[in-house]
């Protein structure tokens, strides 16, 4: 059965100087279900808290599964289900990403995915197994009802660009993404 959402635990070593991580190792990942090659990084910066980015996707034949963990700050990161057929369609998890947590977010392809920042000048890194193609480029406007996203932060507080302001509701959204028998849940791996 395929892999759904789930949070990546990764091991610090600690010492005097700080903490050691070791954030990508293929086959310790490949030993937990997740096969994915990874093709692009990526990483964004917020300087402000409740920057809202998402709720992102690429359609096929690009369509992206996504490793993210935050590399300073903290972020709520959510993986929304738009696999038509999912029993799940629409609804959505997520979980704390920190740089003192150090935990990443695996997000197959068929969600959408959207973070919100928790603190000032927050930086968060991604590898995507397929390449930015603009084209394929697609979203969900962040605060839909339909999605019931509690996020952590006033809609009027809520600091988007004008691009993910504009994007279309679920209810208008034909989903390119097929149902592959995972059901949405998040697993800690």
């Amino acid at each position: 059965m395929p892999l759904g959402v789930c949070i990546v635990g990764t091991r610090r070593f600690e010492d005097d100087r700080g903490w050691f991580s070791e954030t990508y190792n293929a086959p310790k990942l490949l030993q937990l279900g997740i096969d994915t090659i990874f093709v692009q990084d990526n990483q964004s910066y917020s300087g402000f808290t409740g920057t809202i980015r998402g709720i992102h996707f690429q359609r096929p034949p690009h369509a992206q599964a996504k490793l993210v963990r935050c590399v300073r700050g903290s972020i709520l990161d959510y993986a929304v289900d738009l696999r038509r057929g999912s029993p799940t369609y629409g609804q959505h998890v997520f979980a704390e990403l920190s740089a003192m947590n150090g935990n990443q977010l695996f997000v197959p392809v068929g969600f959408g995915h959207a973070f919100v920042t928790l603190t000032a000048d927050t930086e968060v890194a991604y590898k995507v197994s397929d390449v930015y193609t603009p084209e394929c480029d697609g979203g969900i406007v962040w605060n839909d009802p339909d999605l019931a996203i509690d996020w952590p932060v006033p809609e009027s507080g809520a600091i988007l660009s004008s691009k993910d302001q504009l994007l279309p509701r679920l209810a208008e959204f034909e989903s390119p993404f097929e149902y592959d028998g995972a059901p949405l849940t998040l697993t800690q791996l």
